[in-house]
């Protein structure tokens, strides 16, 4: 490899530093065509619920552009058809988005049957973008919703209590085809998402009647007013109940198409995402690998919705819209032999696998056997595995839900995948790993962000994508956990703001 590769590759790595979970939320809603996971913050009393007063007796298809700052950046189709005293229903989303820099496309799939009031049966649901790939199957029984992920020697289920049959996001739009709706009706409406793992009520308002001019043409339609994870969300649906346009947060609009106009002009989107998802701030950090505290004042969110359990924990400490972030020290001697037994408490749970943390996978465990050696210090074991993941996994923003199996395999990933992939690899060897998720500070902004956070006495912060332990100050933890937690970071994307107040290096 000649010097020029080399810089080639550096230059590739940097760039690519910073990739974080916003892409994963967005993506989200758009699964949802907007009407998904939906929270008011003030619950408003439900005048309807899942009673239907007709029903769909006929095969019918739709199709849908979407779009991103007025630019096509894909489309959708959906099908419906009765099926066994219920129905079947499809939904292919197509998708192209600039991803620092690069054009990054993605397809998903999801196929379900429901009841005759759109309530959950079974699901199939993959998600693809370019080598990697993700699919989930899953099916109610009783009280509980078995999921099944992985194939052969790899395939694990997993089953998650129901308070009721949920719905999913893929047949919301065809739920308002089988019922009249009026003004000032509200909706709470039981939403599974398969990408997640996330099961809660959604609540949709009927606001309002108006006249709307879509491609040319005047339709009188209902508006239909929800609010998503704290973002604000509108859409448009005519006297049958179809919906004819769609906004969301970010600039994104998807409209009622055709079969020939639907798939036609797409093109890459001219505005990076992540460039729009990032946070501009009022000072330059020179060298911030080095910053050792930084205090900061948050603006831009109501206090409500700023979570300051996470905020005011460990390596932080948040009062009055102010956070300090000081960089946690190392212990001088591991407190503990690998594999941690010290049960008890939050920590356990974190020794687990689960949903797309495959840590009891031969293939993860072997391979965390191969790093660690005959090392049995976690302090030293953590430090191997952190090195392995930054070195080994090539550094591209893909669009997918990210499984640590998965990433061992096909070796590429942006932050996402490598958080994963190293919380995987700590819990096989014993030491109990978390995921977070926030924000990071590189060329001269903010950037959302994961990482991971590995027990060794006290959670320590881990990098695996810039290779730090522990991480430096400029890493801002806004949410904690697994996928069903990550997507909330939605609400502080194009909100929140940041005031460098103070700073210090070490």
């Amino acid at each position: 490899m000649n010097l020029i590769d080399v810089n080639t590759r550096k230059k590739r790595r940097f760039l690519f530093h910073s990739l974080g979970i916003a892409i994963v939320a967005f993506w989200l809603v758009l699964m949802g065509f907007l009407v998904k996971k939906i929270n008011f913050r003030e619950k408003p009393e439900v005048t309807n619920s899942i009673q239907l007063s007709g029903k769909i007796d006929s095969f019918q298809r739709e199709w849908k552009e979407i779009y991103l700052k007025d630019r096509k950046v894909g489309y959708s189709v959906s099908l419906i058809k009765p099926f066994q005293k219920g129905y079947f229903i499809q939904e292919e989303i197509f998708l192209r988005l600039n991803l620092m820099g690069l054009a990054s496309g993605m397809e998903t799939l999801t196929q379900c049957q429901v009841d005759d009031r759109f309530l959950l049966k079974s699901f199939f649901f993959k998600m693809t973008s370019g080598v990697v790939s993700f699919h989930v199957t899953g099916r109610v029984e009783d009280s509980q919703l078995l999921i099944e992920t992985g194939e052969r020697k790899n395939k694990r289920i997993q089953r998650i209590k129901l308070s009721r049959p949920p719905m999913m996001g893929a047949g919301l739009s065809h739920f308002f085809k089988a019922r009249k709706i009026s003004v000032g009706e509200t909706f709470k409406l039981p939403i599974f998402d398969p990408s997640t793992m996330a099961h809660r009520d959604a609540f949709i308002r009927v606001a309002g009647k108006e006249r709307i001019k879509i491609k040319g043409r005047t339709y009188d339609v209902f508006r239909l007013e929800t609010e998503l994870w704290g973002r604000s969300m509108t859409s448009w649906l005519d006297e049958y109940g179809t919906t004819l346009k769609e906004t969301g947060f970010m600039g994104l609009t998807i409209l009622k198409s055709s079969p020939a106009s639907a798939p036609a002009d797409i093109e890459d989107a001219e505005m990076d995402f992540y460039e729009m998802a990032a946070i501009k701030i009022d000072k330059e950090l020179t060298n911030p690998k080095r910053l050792n505290y930084l205090k900061l004042k948050i603006e831009g969110m109501e206090k409500a919705s700023l979570n300051e359990e996470i905020l005011n924990v460990g390596r932080q400490r948040f009062h009055d819209g102010i956070i300090e972030i000081t960089r946690e020290n190392l212990p001088f001697k591991s407190p503990y032999s690998l594999p941690y037994e010290g049960f008890g408490g939050e920590v356990k749970p974190l020794l687990e696998p689960e949903f797309n943390i495959e840590s009891d996978a031969e293939e993860i465990m072997e391979k965390a056997r191969q790093i660690s050696g005959k090392d049995k210090d976690p302090l030293l074991v953590a430090r191997k595995q952190l090195n392995w993941v930054y070195r080994k996994l090539d550094k591209k923003p893909i669009i997918t839900v990210p499984s640590a199996l998965e990433v061992l395999k096909t070796k590429v990933g942006d932050c996402n995948e490598h958080a994963i992939l190293l919380a995987a690899l700590l819990r096989a060897s014993g030491i109990p790993a978390r995921l977070s998720i926030g924000l990071v500070y590189t060329r001269g902004k903010f950037l959302y962000h994961a990482w991971t956070e590995a027990y060794i006495g006290d959670w320590i912060s881990m990098d695996a994508t810039m290779n730090q332990m522990p991480v430096d100050a400029t890493h801002i933890k806004l949410v904690e956990g697994n996928l069903d937690k990550q997507v909330e970071i939605v609400k502080y994307i194009g909100k929140i703001r940041l005031k460098v107040i103070d700073l210090r290096y070490d």
